[in-house]
């Protein structure tokens, strides 16, 4: 079919400077404050979603508030709000939503029951801090 390309023929999607520095200084925040397996995974060849998920666990229910409650305030004193978040009450998976990077902070056996990095498993891996 003349003018027709398939999904392996399309261009790589152009990121905002912003969304990239955005994803890379929650996972600044992450690690800053003893967060587990940082995983920043690039979503946007993916998903009109978002264009970075970030995906890190706590050692427990606290420490997921803690996390979740650090990202939040952080960026909010750079003037950065998100647009949602769910999962507060339950603590063993906080969903931080801020439009172009969502955040997923887990307990451990929510990560591996969900496997994000499973389903998004054709995402590119920008970062892992271990």
């Amino acid at each position: 079919m003349k003018g027709s390309r398939n999904l392996a023929e399309t261009d790589r999607v152009d990121i905002p400077t912003d969304a990239s520095e955005l994803a890379h200084r929650i996972v600044e925040i992450a690690s800053d404050k003893k967060g587990n397996d940082i995983v920043l995974l690039r979503t946007a060849e993916l998903t009109t979603m978002a264009d970075f998920f970030v995906i890190v666990s706590g050692r427990s229910d606290r420490q997921v508030q803690a996390l979740a409650g650090a990202i939040v305030d952080e960026l909010r004193d750079d003037g950065i709000r998100p647009l949602g978040v769910e999962g507060k009450q339950s603590s063993r998976w906080v969903l931080l939503d801020f439009g172009s990077v969502i955040v997923h902070v887990f307990a451990p056996d929510e990560r591996e029951f969900y496997g994000l990095e499973r389903l998004w498993g054709k995402a590119a891996q920008v970062v892992r801090v271990v």
